[in-house]
């Protein structure tokens, strides 16, 4: 130090305060600084903090129940007799290109699977759902569903996305983006895949990411196997005050940036991303611990039932995490194609059958926990695929159903909606929708409402026009509402 600066240094004493802010290498503003960030007193605005909806919505989250593949309709929930009298019979007039194999079309394909009357409203429920079928008096059925695009991919996005590509924000995006989180220890948007090692849906992360709106939207991705997200764990070397301190310095860096780049949202999602990584090292590892919950909650779930007990763990999580404030949980039911998914090719029974064992179950206790926990009130459930399945039969050596874009079949249950109500219909067979048509839109735009959004209003500025979720089009199915 130069005779210059020992002569300033010494004309201008410190004070301890100022001591510690310099000798500390202004550790303690960075401190201040967090502490003023969480009040929201730095100006800079949290974008996962709590939002008002545009009205009071029934429900308060999302638990997505998606099987993947594309369940048939007329196997599971839509009930028609007349494919048991045609059975056989070739269906004139028919499109062989609706499905994806044209060249293995056979006759009119009757349901392998008996349907007994259900529940106080009498619904018609196929044998494969027999935990499910006691519930029918929660539920409110869509039987005339229908989509753009008879290939999985597209469907998969058109069903999650509102368009048939890939690039737009997912619903749970959308309603993260809406409604902000509840809670700040644990992601706002939570998905799950299958649990046995079948792999992603076709599109992969696609199905649940943020588009054009800003990444800190998109869903959180939680493994099947092992620890669901990397990093759950602090390094055993480093302390929780080493930790905060790092966190602290990157936070002010970050925002440094932001400063002069204000359009970068990518800087603001990563601050957020790094503040909640910190914040899920305490408080997930006990979310996702499924030790403490009853024997009895755990039988109820069929968490120690061999097909079931992968599925189960899932859905007892999301009751878990909608338990703690998580806005949007999706869960999905099958992984790639063909038999590792409900997507029924060959052997239609089979397929179906396996699936239902692993699902069955899991979701009849969902049901029940949400309902004895008073969240069914607030949580909508939802179940549903990309597609149906056609009437007629794909050739195979126990012969399967191909994709149906014409007709599908989805319920919701809690959050607003009619129990024991059916909506809409097929024709005879199931393999048009026919009486009050429901596009995948509407089917958006039924869910937004029920969190509380006018889907038309819930927009975002992008390359010129304000996007939304339903795009053009999209009429709210008020008659499911309650």
């Amino acid at each position: 130090m130069n005779d210059t600066a020992i002569n300033n240094f010494l004309s201008h004493p410190m004070n301890r305060r100022s001591m510690l802010s310099r000798c500390g290498m202004g550790f303690g503003a960075l401190g201040l600084t967090s502490l003023l960030h969480d009040e929201g007193l730095l100006g800079a605005v949290n974008p996962l903090a709590p939002k008002q909806p545009h009205f009071e919505g029934k429900a308060k989250s999302v638990i997505w129940i998606f099987v993947n593949g594309g369940p048939s309709h007329v196997d599971t929930w839509d009930y028609k007799p007349a494919l048991e009298k045609m059975d056989g019979k070739t269906l004139d007039g028919f499109d062989r290109f609706t499905g994806f194999f044209a060249d293995a079309v056979g006759g009119i394909l009757k349901s392998p699977f008996k349907f007994t009357q259900r529940g106080q409203c009498g619904k018609y429920v196929s044998r494969i759902f027999p935990r499910l079928g006691e519930h029918v008096d929660k539920m409110s059925f869509i039987h005339s569903g229908y989509t753009e695009s008879n290939n999985h991919s597209p469907a998969l996005f058109m069903m999650n996305c509102g368009l048939p590509r890939m690039g737009f924000p997912c619903v749970g995006s959308w309603a993260t983006y809406g409604l902000g989180s509840i809670g700040r220890e644990l992601p706002a948007f939570v998905v799950m895949s299958d649990p046995l090692g079948r792999g992603l849906p076709k599109g992969h992360a696609a199905n649940w990411g943020a588009g054009f709106l800003p990444s800190v939207y998109q869903g959180t991705h939680f493994r099947p196997k092992g620890d669901p997200i990397d990093n759950l764990h602090r390094p055993k070397e480093q302390d929780t005050s080493r930790q905060r301190r790092q966190l602290d310095l990157l936070a002010q860096l970050n925002r440094q940036d932001y400063a002069k780049h204000p359009h970068e949202e990518e800087l603001d999602a990563r601050i957020e991303s790094f503040e909640l990584a910190y914040r899920m090292q305490t408080s997930a590892p006990e979310v996702l611990d499924l030790s403490s919950e009853p024997e009895h909650l755990k039988n109820l779930y069929g968490l120690g039932v061999g097909k079931s007990r992968h599925f189960a763990a899932q859905c007892m999580m999301a009751r878990r995490l909608v338990e703690r404030g998580t806005r949007f949980v999706q869960i999905y039911s099958g992984g790639m194609e063909n038999q590792r998914s409900w997507d029924g090719h060959n052997d239609i029974k089979g397929n179906h059958t396996g699936f239902a064992q692993e699902t069955d179950q899991p979701i009849a206790g969902l049901l029940t926990d949400l309902g004895q926990r008073g969240l069914l009130d607030d949580t909508l459930v939802i179940w549903a695929g990309e597609f149906g399945r056609l009437p007629v039969a794909q050739k195979a050596a126990k012969p399967g159903r191909d994709h149906n874009p014409h007709c599908f079949t989805a319920w919701m249950a809690g959050g607003g909606v009619k129990g024991g109500f059916s909506y809409g219909q097929s024709d005879e067979i199931g393999h048009k929708a026919a009486v009050d048509k429901v596009h995948v839109n509407d089917f958006h735009a039924t869910i937004l409402h029920l969190l509380g959004f006018d889907h038309k209003r819930l927009t975002y500025y992008h390359n010129g026009l304000e996007r939304r979720l339903t795009v053009v089009a999209g009429e709210v199915i008020r008659p499911i509402l309650a």
